[in-house]
This record gives structure tokens, sequence and C-alpha cells, in this order.
């Protein structure tokens, strides 16, 4: 019987990726982000080109289901791993004002600012009882507008907008209660990698502090004695917590091995890279040196796992799209 290949093995592929590959791109990035806080810089910057690569190719993605499948796009927007497009495109953002891109990171911010309401609206109003760690990425999103807009406000001595960065630093804190009431605490020893966000969420709201406190200066006065001294105690305890549940995630992670590759993996390397992200940041808005320490041994534990992933990532592709090109043998009559 004749046979006919499958056309295009490379795009068969890329229609099966689900919402949650962005935490790709937030895992890229926030790796990136903790290489230019240690020095690393041109490695920094091979990794900021990385996720910008994937950023591009998801948002392109992003755009034609919008246009061309229009009941697939709000299906998947109903789902937690939407918000990783926003969350993914404010870390981009504040790599690149660090870098002095402020054009290019107000503009990330406007479009992170314009998508947050709406998915975040879809998203919870489909939360179910009991969630996976993805839950937490209502946390995330929103702490990661607060991380963008507080370190724009003082790259460019803006007050209103450290001011906004504060509210929705308080409103994450209030989703990732809501979240830890949603979330299966089963998933820590079942979880296929996305209960890391658990941790993460308090990383980025650490983060969040620390790039608040940093964006006082003495040419943008923003918080008196008493709310510096509640931004100051909220973001050390919000420091605690995350690495009292890195300790614990990466317990369970011995106790119960999961050494198969999974997407929701990457959502395991953000929580590493981004703690080891708040921790750099924390110690320098706070003037604690000692922190810069374990901060640093974090980035590499961090970078391993983005290695890792990374070559469980390439080796799926390439059985997927070898799968994918098999011929078909045609059922059709002579």
């Amino acid at each position: 019987m004749p046979q006919k290949p499958r056309s295009s093995p490379f795009r068969a592929w890329w229609a099966q990726r689900p919402p949650a590959a962005g935490s790709a791109v937030m895992a890229t990035g926030i790796v990136s982000v903790a290489l230019h806080l240690t020095g690393y810089e041109v490695m920094s910057r091979i990794a900021l080109v990385a996720a910008c690569v994937g950023w591009v190719a998801l948002a392109a993605d992003f755009a034609v289901r919008l246009l061309r499948d229009r009941s697939r796009w709000v299906a998947e927007a109903e789902t937690p791993g939407a918000l990783t497009a926003i969350a993914a495109t404010t870390v981009l953002g504040t790599r690149f004002s660090v870098l002095g891109w402020q054009r290019l990171a107000e503009a990330l911010l406007a479009l992170a600012t314009v998508l947050w309401p709406a998915l975040i609206v879809l998203v919870m109003g489909h939360w179910k009882r009991r969630m996976p760690g993805a839950v937490f990425l209502t946390c995330v999103a929103t702490q990661g507008l607060a991380v963008l807009g507080a370190t724009l406000a003082g790259a460019l001595a803006t007050a209103w907008l450290a001011h906004a960065a504060l509210v929705l630093f308080w409103l994450g804190l209030v989703f990732y209660g809501l979240a830890l009431a949603r979330f299966d605490l089963r998933q820590v020893a079942t979880g296929s990698g996305d209960h890391w966000v658990a941790g993460g969420a308090l990383a980025i709201s650490a983060l969040a502090g620390s790039k608040l406190i940093a964006a006082d200066s003495a040419r943008l006065y923003l918080w008196n004695a008493d709310d510096r001294g509640v931004l100051r105690a909220v973001t050390v305890a919000l420091l605690i917590l995350d690495l009292s549940w890195y300790v614990v995630l990466l317990a369970a992670e011995f106790r119960w091995p999961r050494p198969h590759y999974d997407v929701r993996r990457w959502a395991t390397v953000f929580p590493m890279g981004m703690t080891s992200a708040a921790t750099l940041s924390v110690a320098t808005a706070l003037d604690v040196s000692w922190l810069r320490t374990p901060g640093q041994v974090l980035l590499w534990i961090a970078v391993a796992a983005w290695l890792a992933v990374a070559a469980g990532a390439v080796a799926s592709a390439r059985a997927g799209m070898r799968a994918d090109a098999r011929p078909v043998t045609s059922t059709a009559p002579r």
C-alpha cells in the first residue's frame, strides 16, 4: 500500500505545545537576571538572547491562535499556565531595564499590564478545589508586574509607578494566600515540576519587596521610616519562607525522585533561579553582604537544573518530531 509522510514534523510537534511552555522563558530570563547580579555578564546576555528567541516564538503563536483558533485560545487562556505569558514578559522587561533599555522595558510592562486583568479573571474563574502548583502563577504574574514597575520607577525616578507597584505587591500576597488554600499539598510528593512554584511565588514576592526598597533614593522620596521598616520586615520574612519551601521541595525530590522529563520541569528551574535572584537582590537592597554567598550557590544549582531540563527538552522534541515524521500507511483503496 502506498505510504505518505506527514508534513512538517516541527509544526506538528509545536502545535502540541501546552501554555505552560512559557515557563521555559521565565526560567531562562530569571537565570539571566541572576547571572547579571553575580557579574557573569557574558553568560547573562547569552541566556537573555535565548529567552528572547523563546518569547518571540511563543508571542507569535499566541497571536496566531487568538486570530485563527479562538476557541482553543480561550480554552488555554483559562488554564493557570496562560499566566506564564505575563510572568515571562515582566522578567524580560526587568532584564532590559537593568541594561538601560527603558523604552523596551516600558513597552513590555504595558503589554503585560493589558494582558494581566483578562487572564487573571479567566484563570481564577476556573479554579478547582485541589490545584497543582501552577495555581500560584496568579501571584507570580502579579508580582512580576510589581518587580518590573519598581525597577522602572527607580530607573526613571517615577513615584506613581513605584506606588502602583506597591499596590500590586500587596495584591500578589493576597493571591498567594488564595492559591495556597487551593494547592493540593500532595503535589509535593507527586507533582511533575510545577509544585515548585509554591516557593517561587514567595521568591518573586521577596524580589519585588527588594526592588521597592531599592527604588527609594535621594532624588525620589517614596517611603517614610515606618513604610520602609514594614517593607524590610515583610521582604525578609518572604525570603525566609521561600528558603524554607526550597528546602522542603528539594528534600521531596530526593525522597520521591521524578527523573523523567516533563515540560512542567521548567517551572522547577524558575523558582530555583528566582530564589537566587531574590537572595542576591535582598542582599543588596538591605545591605546584608553575607547573603551573596548563598545567593551564588543557589545560582549554580539553578544553572545546573536549567542545563538538565534543557537537555531533556531537546531529547523530547527530537523524539516527538521523529514520531511525527514517520510515514503513515494509506488506507484508501487502490
